[in-house]
Formats: C-alpha cells, structure tokens, sequence
C-alpha cells in the first residue's frame, strides 16, 4: 500500500526477453480480477510503456516496469531500495525474503541490481500470485521462488540464520493484519536473519501516530539498531503515509541511508538513535495478545 511518487533513475535490467516484451503489448488496456483480497487491478503507465500499477481495492500497492525493473516509482519502494543497496557491495548477491508479494516489485529490483541473489516470497494470496505471473511474468532466469501461504506461516519454515535480508510489505487491503506486527512475529524475523542482516518494513499510519510509535518500540525491544524513514508531513503527524522501518543487531549505514531519502524526487527524512527513541513517546511494546490490525487510511488518502 503507497503513495505513488515522482519517478527517479533507473538501470536497465539484463537479459529482458522478446517474449516479455510481446506479452506486455498485448495487454495494455486495464485487467481487473478478483482475487482472495477484493478486486485487483492492473493499471498501465501511459508514460512507461510496459509499467502497470496493481491496486487492491483502489488501494495502490505496486507500480512495476517490466522493462526497467530497477526502476522504483512509489515513495515507500524508493526507500526500500535504498536500505537494499546499502545492505551489501554493489552487486552482491543476497538471500532475501520477502513477506508479501504485490507485484515482485522488490524482487525484481534485487534480480536486476544483485544477479544471482536467491529470493523467497511469501503472499498468501494465491490469485493474486497468479495473476501477476501471467500479466507481469518474473524473468525465468531470476531465482525467485513464491509460496501462497500467510506470512507469518511462511516465516515460519524459513531456517535459522537465512536470510540477509528480510522485507515485510503485508496489507490486508490497506491495513497490516495485526499478527504481524507484534514482538513475537519480529523474534522469528530476527531468528532468520544472519548476524548483521537486515530487516526492512513497509508501514502506514497517520496521526497521532500511534501505530507507527508502537511498531518502532516493538522492534527496540529486539533490534538494538533502528532507523526509521518518512515524508516529512508524516513525521508531522499532517497526513496519512508510509514509512520504512530498519533494523539490525548491526550498525546502519544512515547516514548514506539520509542523504538518499533526502535527495529523491519526494524527500524523506530518516530519524535514529536518540531522536526515534524520543520519537517513541514511551509506546508500548506490542504483544500477539494485544496486537492490532494498523489503521485504516481516511478516504482519500490515495486520490
């Protein structure tokens, strides 16, 4: 679930075939189906030629070009982007999980900007899947495997020490389902994580902000480094927005991590240490036994 925001520079991916190319000419007028999770619609970029944007319920959730798949439009993947690049050396290869699938956004950004990066993505929404593989198919080259399970569940076959990466981009709709966002679900992200691997998390909320305080303070209390990304206006508490979460049992690279949210297209800001604990307030630690579903966005939040 996003705001879409302005473009930015992209490197084209290697190895895009004909056969990709052909397929997405042939389909560029809107597709909407019904999936497990409401009515999904594939939407074309009339400014890209083979870019579709996948909203769920009128919510947007995805814009990927299938051309230029390390091009990263909405604000929310441009950070994820960021935390992804500085996760390792150029072109390295990760072992990345992803909890939610949308388009493959993400995932498809890492084949292209890390070849032979070994992915899992975890969405239970199995038409869902379907109908991004047969509109928006993956490069068969790109190692990527999708399982249709909850994500939760799906954590939950991962084996200790995996991953170096893990992405959470979970919304039922417009709202991150409550069991994922509690103290026990990020014990076992942290347990597949590789020492000094990288949690990053797509959240939503608006003011007063409650949701985002708690989430923040529930990722202190297993993370022992955290930074956290925004709009501005979100910081503010004036408008419903995303914001990207970062966490490791390792340093951050945040000030690089600042000065690339700060210079794209729609700047962020990137607050850590002291000032994110302050920024906490003194939210408690959320639990499976208290967690909430995150806020629903106001009506027109995405207009």
């Amino acid at each position: 679930m996003a705001r879409r925001g302005a473009p930015g520079k992209g490197v084209s991916a290697p190895g895009r075939g004909a056969s990709t190319r052909k397929r997405s000419e042939r389909h560029q007028e809107p597709v909407a189906v019904t999936v497990d999770g409401g009515l999904a619609e594939l939407v074309p970029d009339r400014e890209r030629p083979h870019a579709w944007t996948l909203l769920l319920d009128g919510a947007p959730q995805s814009h990927v070009d299938l051309d230029e798949p390390s091009y990263l439009s909405f604000e929310y993947q441009r950070r994820l982007g960021h935390v992804i690049d500085l996760a390792a050396p150029p072109n390295q290869p990760l072992q990345v999980l992803h909890l939610g699938g949308g388009a493959f956004t993400m995932a498809r950004y890492i084949a292209a900007t890390r070849p032979r990066s070994t992915q899992q993505i975890v969405e239970i929404d199995a038409a869902l899947v379907q109908l991004v593989r047969r509109e928006l198919p993956l490069d068969p080259q790109a190692r990527i495997r999708v399982r249709s399970v909850d994500a939760r569940a799906g954590l939950g076959k991962i084996q200790d020490g995996w991953a170096d990466l893990v992405v959470a981009d979970v919304f039922s709709g417009a709202r991150t389902p409550a069991h994922l966002t509690s103290a026990e679900f990020l014990a076992d992200v942290r347990r597949v994580l590789k020492p000094g691997g990288q949690y990053a998390a797509n959240l939503a909320d608006g003011p007063p902000l409650a949701h985002l305080r708690g989430q923040v303070a529930t990722a202190a209390s297993l993370f022992p480094e955290l930074a956290l990304a925004a709009d501005p206006t979100v910081w503010r508490g004036r408008r419903f927005g995303n914001a990207v979460l970062v966490a490791s049992d390792r340093p951050i690279a945040v000030a690089e991590l600042t000065r690339r949210v700060a210079s794209d297209p729609h700047p962020g800001r990137v607050e850590h240490g002291r000032a994110l604990a302050d920024f906490t307030g003194g939210a408690a630690v959320v639990t499976d036994e208290g967690a909430r579903p995150s806020p629903a966005p106001p009506p027109g939040a995405f207009s």
